[in-house]
């Protein structure tokens, strides 16, 4: 009976500390939101903060759709990410399948040296990128295609997506495999029919994590676009910042307007979120 109690007390002890992690966490954005809510005559800096506005209004929503193109970038913003997404899950799989399921000589340091990338932060290699992207012709001021693929392709696979889907596949009994060479499959047949569907919650779990990797990348988007046209919506936040400085309220709703498809996304793939997370841990 007394283990039974340590073990409740225990478990309401672990969750109190989660919500309150939880609650500090939303915060900052419950802060945002009042913000972006709150009218001219209401005080945004009171103290102690009052999070809940007397006067409810989306005029400040309204104001930033009519001043600042904030729709076209939010269209840029999931134009660039979801091709970032798509490229991210088909070439970290078809880098991870040989990674987990073929033999060939060297491959302990091919993956050793893909791994050892990550420990490389993107500011050290950027100026040798952005050289790159410039000889390719990969900017916004040769066309808008260009200025698109100058900011996916930086970041259309990386060696935490590889290593991602490689443990995924390692979780799979070969036997499978086996079965299914045995049935006529090839190689192709076997990889696109048998493995990628059973390895679908890490793919999603990819995909996320990418997803919200690019719909928040500023750096590099802020260095290679000129032309306005193009600007992805934390550059185009940034303006708005730079524009609207005395009046904190426009740029909360335009933060606002920024986390509601990241907010969407992971709403969709939830499901396999977790199932993600714990499917590569099996086996290393």
């Amino acid at each position: 009976m007394n283990k039974l109690k340590k073990i409740k007390f225990k478990n309401i002890l672990i969750h109190s500390i989660l919500i309150f992690i939880c609650i500090l966490s939303l915060i900052p954005f419950l802060w945002l939101l009042s913000t972006a809510l709150k009218g001219r005559s209401e005080n945004i800096f009171a103290y102690p903060p009052v999070f809940i506005p007397k006067n409810f209004t989306f005029e400040n929503f309204r104001e930033v759709l009519k001043l600042v193109p904030i729709v076209k970038y939010v269209l840029n913003s999931f134009i660039v990410a979801s091709s970032t997404v798509i490229l991210n899950v088909i070439l970290s799989a078809l880098a991870a399948y040989p990674l987990a399921r073929m033999n060939f000589k060297g491959k302990k340091i091919v993956f050793f040296a893909i791994l050892a990338t990550i420990m490389v932060p993107f500011q050290t290699i950027m100026l040798p990128v952005y050289i790159i992207t410039l000889k390719l012709h990969l900017v916004d001021s040769y066309s808008a295609l260009a200025g698109y693929l100058g900011l996916i392709m930086p970041f259309c696979v990386n060696a935490f997506g590889i290593f991602l889907v490689r443990q995924a596949f390692l979780t799979i009994p070969k036997e499978i495999e086996e079965s299914a060479v045995i049935d006529g499959c090839n190689s192709f047949q076997i990889f696109f029919k048998l493995l990628l569907p059973m390895i679908k919650p890490t793919l999603a779990l990819l995909a996320i994590f990418t997803f919200i990797g690019s719909w928040g990348e500023f750096l590099w988007p802020s260095i290679v676009l000129t032309d306005e046209k193009l600007f992805t919506l934390p550059v185009g936040i940034n303006n708005l910042s730079s524009a609207f400085s005395a009046d904190y309220r426009l740029v909360a709703a335009g933060s606002i307007v920024s986390i509601i498809p990241i907010v969407l996304f992971f709403l969709l793939l939830q499901k396999y979120f977790i199932q993600g997370q714990t499917e590569g841990a099996v086996k290393g």
